[in-house]
C-alpha cells in the first residue's frame, strides 16, 4: 500500500467513526478516558521500553539535549499522562450545551449548541505526550482525531496509540477514533495537508518550521499553535527579589518548551543593580547570557547579542538579555519581535501594569508571574491540545471547549416566511 493509500485509508476510518463518535453520551465517552489511562499505567514496561528505542536512536543522531528530554518518558511522565486524561474526564461535556436561545416575533426559538469539530489531525514533533493529551482532549469533545508525530518518537508514539486505542475501543468508541499515521516520510504529511474530504482541521504542533509548512501548504483549515519568543520586562519599578526568581524560574525551570522565556528586558535604572547578581544565577545554572553593549559594560563574560537573536525561540539554556530606556522602549521591543504568545512585565506600579496588559498583544500577558503558566493544566482546562497564537476561533491553551464548533437549532410551530 502506498504512502498516499494508506494515509487517505486511516483518515477515512476517523471520518467514517466521527458520525457515531459525536452521539456518543458522556458516560462512555468518559469510560473511555478512564480506561485509557488504567491502560498506560498497565503497559507503562512496555511504553518506556520503545521510548527507549527513540532515546538511543536520538542520541546516536546527536539530538540536542532540550529535544531528548522533550522526547523522554519516565514512569512519573507516564503517571502524568495518565492523570491528565483522568482529569479530562471529570470535566463538563460540551457537546450538547446550549449556549444560548431566543424567541423572535414570529415565534421562533433560536438556539445556539456546541458540537464537535469532527476530524482533527494532529502534527507534533518529538514529545510523546502529545499523543495522549490530543487523544483525550479530542475524544472528549467528540471528534476523532488522526495523529502523525515526528519520526524520533515513532516508536514511542505506535505504543502508545496501540495501547489507548485497544481500551477506548474496548470501552465503547468506535474503531477508528484514534488513528495514527506510522508512516515517517515527509510525503505523508503532505498528503494530509489535502484530505479535506476526511479532515476537519489541522493543528500543528512543534517548531517555526512544521507550523509554517502546515499554514503555508495545507488546504484542510488550520489551528496555528505559535512559536514562543517569549520575554519578560523589568521594570524600573519592579521588586527585583522577586524579578530575581521569575527570570531564574521562567528561563531554566524547563528550556525546551514554548512558554519558557528566551529575552529579558531590563529597564535603565535598575539595570546595574539587577544585572550582575542575574547573569551570576543564570551562568551558574549553565544558561548561555548574550547581552547588547550596555548589558556588557555592566556584565563582564556576556556574549554579544546579535539582531537575529532578539528574533529566536533558543528552546535551550541560552538567554538574551538587553537594557532599555523606559517602559515605552520595552513595548517597542516585545512589538517587534513578539510571536504573541506569552508576555510579561514585573513592576510594583499599578499603572503600568495594567496598560502593559491592555497594549500587548499576546495569547497571554502577565503581570509578576513567569510565562512557563501558559498551559492548559495551569490554566484549569487540564491537557491542552496546544497553545494558539492566531485570533480566530481559538486563542492560548486550547482545552476541550476549544475543540468544538456551533451550529444553530430552530423550532418552530408551522412558520413559514413570507
Amino acid at each position: 500500500m502506498s504512502i498516499k493509500e494508506n494515509v487517505v485509508k486511516k483518515s477515512k476510518r476517523a471520518n467514517e467513526a466521527a458520525k457515531d463518535l459525536a452521539n456518543l453520551g458522556s458516560e462512555i465517552k468518559n469510560e473511555a478516558l478512564l480506561a485509557m489511562a488504567d491502560a498506560l499505567l498497565d503497559r507503562k514496561d512496555y511504553i518506556l521500553e520503545e521510548n527507549e528505542k527513540d532515546m538511543e536512536y536520538g542520541r546516536e543522531n546527536d539530538l540536542p539535549e532540550s529535544l531528548l528530554d522533550r522526547l523522554l518518558l519516565t514512569e512519573d511522565r507516564i503517571e502524568k499522562m495518565a492523570n491528565g486524561l483522568r482529569e479530562v474526564a471529570q470535566f463538563d461535556d460540551p457537546i450538547g450545551e446550549m449556549m444560548e436561545m431566543k424567541k423572535r416575533p414570529n415565534g421562533l426559538k433560536i438556539g445556539k449548541v456546541k458540537v464537535p469539530l469532527g476530524v482533527i489531525g494532529i502534527i507534533y514533533e518529538a514529545r510523546p505526550n502529545v499523543t495522549v493529551d490530543a487523544a483525550g482532549l479530542c475524544l472528549k469533545a467528540g471528534n476523532t482525531v488522526v495523529l502523525r508525530g515526528s519520526s524520533s518518537a515513532i516508536n514511542s508514539n505506535k505504543a502508545i496509540v496501540k495501547v489507548i486505542a485497544k481500551a477506548a475501543y474496548q470501552a465503547g468508541l468506535p474503531e477508528g477514533s484514534i488513528e495514527l499515521i506510522e508512516s515517517t516520510e515527509r510525503k505523508a504529511v503532505q498528503e494530509m495537508f489535502k484530505l479535506n474530504d476526511y479532515l476537519d482541521v489541522l493543528i500543528p504542533r512543534g517548531g517555526a518550521g512544521l507550523i509554517n509548512a502546515v499554514v503555508n501548504n495545507s488546504t484542510v483549515p488550520v489551528i496555528e499553535t505559535g512559536v514562543g519568543n517569549c520575554h519578560t520586562y523589568v521594570d524600573s519599578e519592579a521588586d527585583l527579589d522577586m524579578a530575581t526568581e521569575i527570570t531564574i524560574n521562567a528561563k531554566t525551570q524547563r528550556t525546551g518548551v514554548c512558554n519558557a522565556m528566551e529575552t529579558l528586558l531590563v529597564h535603565q535604572d535598575v539595570a546595574e543593580e539587577f544585572l550582575p547578581q542575574m547573569v551570576d544565577e543564570l551562568q551558574q545554572r549553565d544558561t548561555t547570557v548574550k547581552g547588547d553593549d550596555r548589558v556588557q559594560e555592566i556584565v563582564d563574560d556576556v556574549q554579544a547579542a546579535s539582531e537575529e537573536d532578539w528574533a529566536t525561540e533558543f528552546l535551550d539554556y541560552i538567554l538574551a538579555i538587553k537594557v532599555v530606556d523606559s517602559f515605552d522602549a520595552a513595548v517597542e521591543h516585545i512589538d517587534e519581535y513578539s510571536t504573541k504568545h506569552s508576555e510579561a512585565i514585573i513592576t510594583e506600579n499599578y499603572t503600568k501594569a495594567h496598560k502593559f496588559t491592555d497594549i500587548i498583544d499576546a495569547a497571554a500577558v502577565y503581570v509578576n508571574a513567569s510565562t512557563r503558566f501558559t498551559d492548559g493544566g495551569q490554566f484549569g482546562l487540564g491537557a491542552e491540545i496546544g497553545i494558539s497564537t492566531q485570533k480566530l476561533h481559538a486563542r492560548g491553551p486550547m482545552g476541550v471547549n476549544e475543540l468544538t464548533t456551533t451550529k444553530f437549532i430552530v423550532f418552530g410551530e408551522g412558520q413559514v416566511r413570507e
